[in-house]
Protein backbone atom coordinates (compact mmCIF):
# COMPACT_ATOMS: atom_id res chain seq x y z
CA UNK A 1 0.00 0.00 0.00
CA UNK A 2 1.37 3.35 -0.74
CA UNK A 3 2.12 6.23 1.30
CA UNK A 4 -0.20 8.43 1.41
CA UNK A 5 1.07 12.00 1.36
CA UNK A 6 0.11 15.07 3.06
CA UNK A 7 -1.20 17.37 0.60
CA UNK A 8 0.49 20.93 0.87
CA UNK A 9 -1.77 23.41 2.65
CA UNK A 10 -0.54 27.39 3.01
CA UNK A 11 -0.93 28.24 6.57
CA UNK A 12 -1.70 31.37 7.55
CA UNK A 13 1.16 33.11 9.33
CA UNK A 14 -1.85 34.53 12.14
CA UNK A 15 -2.25 30.29 12.68
CA UNK A 16 1.53 29.90 13.28
CA UNK A 17 2.67 33.59 14.51
CA UNK A 18 5.34 32.25 16.77
CA UNK A 19 7.31 30.55 13.54
CA UNK A 20 8.11 30.70 9.66
CA UNK A 21 5.15 28.77 8.32
CA UNK A 22 7.26 27.46 5.63
CA UNK A 23 9.70 25.31 7.98
CA UNK A 24 6.84 23.44 9.77
CA UNK A 25 7.09 19.72 8.85
CA UNK A 26 3.61 18.16 8.74
CA UNK A 27 4.70 14.62 10.05
CA UNK A 28 7.02 16.34 12.60
CA UNK A 29 4.92 18.97 14.00
CA UNK A 30 2.12 16.70 13.92
CA UNK A 31 0.66 18.01 17.71
CA UNK A 32 1.70 21.15 17.24
CA UNK A 33 -0.65 21.57 13.45
CA UNK A 34 -3.50 20.18 15.29
CA UNK A 35 -3.18 21.99 18.49
CA UNK A 36 -3.47 25.61 16.58
CA UNK A 37 -6.20 24.14 13.90
CA UNK A 38 -8.56 23.12 16.65
CA UNK A 39 -7.68 26.37 18.77
CA UNK A 40 -7.61 28.91 16.11
CA UNK A 41 -8.14 27.17 12.78
CA UNK A 42 -10.30 28.30 9.61
CA UNK A 43 -13.19 26.39 8.39
CA UNK A 44 -10.26 24.75 5.57
CA UNK A 45 -7.86 24.07 7.98
CA UNK A 46 -10.14 22.10 9.97
CA UNK A 47 -11.02 19.97 7.06
CA UNK A 48 -7.23 19.76 5.77
CA UNK A 49 -6.40 18.63 8.87
CA UNK A 50 -9.42 15.98 8.96
CA UNK A 51 -8.55 14.32 5.84
CA UNK A 52 -4.58 14.26 6.62
CA UNK A 53 -4.25 13.06 10.16
CA UNK A 54 -6.20 9.79 11.64
CA UNK A 55 -9.08 10.19 14.07
CA UNK A 56 -7.79 7.97 16.66
CA UNK A 57 -4.40 10.94 16.97
CA UNK A 58 -7.01 13.33 16.75
CA UNK A 59 -8.69 12.08 19.69
CA UNK A 60 -5.52 11.33 21.60
CA UNK A 61 -4.31 15.15 21.14
CA UNK A 62 -7.84 16.48 22.10
CA UNK A 63 -7.94 14.39 25.13
CA UNK A 64 -4.51 14.89 26.11
CA UNK A 65 -3.39 18.24 25.02
CA UNK A 66 -2.50 20.99 27.90
CA UNK A 67 -2.23 23.84 25.57
CA UNK A 68 -6.09 23.93 24.06
CA UNK A 69 -8.80 25.65 25.64
CA UNK A 70 -11.45 24.01 27.43
CA UNK A 71 -14.34 24.99 25.15
CA UNK A 72 -12.43 23.93 22.13
CA UNK A 73 -11.84 20.74 23.71
CA UNK A 74 -15.16 20.45 24.46
CA UNK A 75 -16.49 21.26 20.98
CA UNK A 76 -14.01 19.12 19.26
CA UNK A 77 -14.84 15.73 21.77
CA UNK A 78 -18.44 16.17 20.61
CA UNK A 79 -17.71 15.92 16.91
CA UNK A 80 -14.61 13.98 17.30
CA UNK A 81 -15.21 11.34 19.95
CA UNK A 82 -18.47 10.31 18.41
CA UNK A 83 -18.31 6.36 17.22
Amino acid sequence: MAKKKAKNIKFRSSLFWDVDPKTIDFKKHRRYIIERILDFGNDNEARWMWREYPRSLLRKIIEQSRVIRPETRSLWQLLVMKP
